[in-house]
């Protein structure tokens, strides 16, 4: 692939898996063991740049950088982090629709390691099951902590919901900034994304008129 393929591909963020890529070996070394290679290989970047690691202020960025990547920035890759997402009977029997908004997006733009920043607006209409609602911003969380494109973390959050839920009725959207338009490229500060997945009853546009009318007001 050439330079100008690979600036195009970034650009369009495209996606071709709604699974995120891992190699098959992903999880064979320990995240200790990863953050001590990463701390050499980000030490040899910052070298590249002309950077003098001898000085008090940067001798430490390699570890703090490598630290972060691997159990802050992009703890979402493990699945042993997954949030334990235990479901209710619905007891009350509740039937309506139930909206989770304005959950934290803070994620990273898989193409150039970038920040995507914004919101999630999260609905679904109960069957026999409910969820914990601190459970939905968990899961919001877990996958927006990984390089990420928003379309998939959009139909990520939302099958793995109607795996839960077992129920087709629920809808996903997200509003975010990516720093990838707005600090590169075109450099445009005030434009964001939405993206929009649902199913089941969400097909009917009664339902997401009523969920957006909810997030609007």
């Amino acid at each position: 692939m050439d330079k100008e393929q690979i600036d195009i591909i970034g650009d369009n963020h495209i996606s071709t898996n709604v699974e995120t890529p891992l190699r098959s070996d992903a999880f064979d070394t320990s995240d200790d063991e990863k953050i001590k290679n990463i701390q050499h290989h980000f030490g040899k970047i910052m070298e590249e740049l002309g950077l003098d690691l001898s000085d008090d202020s940067l001798s430490g960025t390699p570890y703090r950088f490598a630290k972060m990547y691997v159990k802050e920035l992009f703890y979402g890759l493990n699945p042993n982090n997954k949030p334990k997402l235990s479901t209710f009977e619905n007891k009350y029997g509740y039937k309506k629709m139930l909206v989770e908004q304005n959950i934290t997006i803070d994620s990273a733009c898989e193409h150039h390691f970038l920040p995507i920043t914004g919101h999630a607006h999260i609905a679904y209409i109960p069957k026999d099951k409910v969820i914990g609602l601190s459970k939905i911003n968990r899961l919001v969380d877990y996958y927006a902590h990984r390089p990420q494109v928003q379309e998939r973390l959009s139909l990520q959050i939302l099958k793995d919901l109607q795996n839960i839920l077992k129920t087709k009725d629920v809808i996903v959207m997200i509003s975010a900034k990516h720093l990838c338009v707005s600090s590169r490229g075109i450099k445009h500060k005030d434009s964001f994304t939405t993206t929009i997945e649902y199913g089941g009853r969400f097909e009917n546009k009664v339902y997401r008129d009523e969920f957006l009318n909810v997030i609007n007001n």
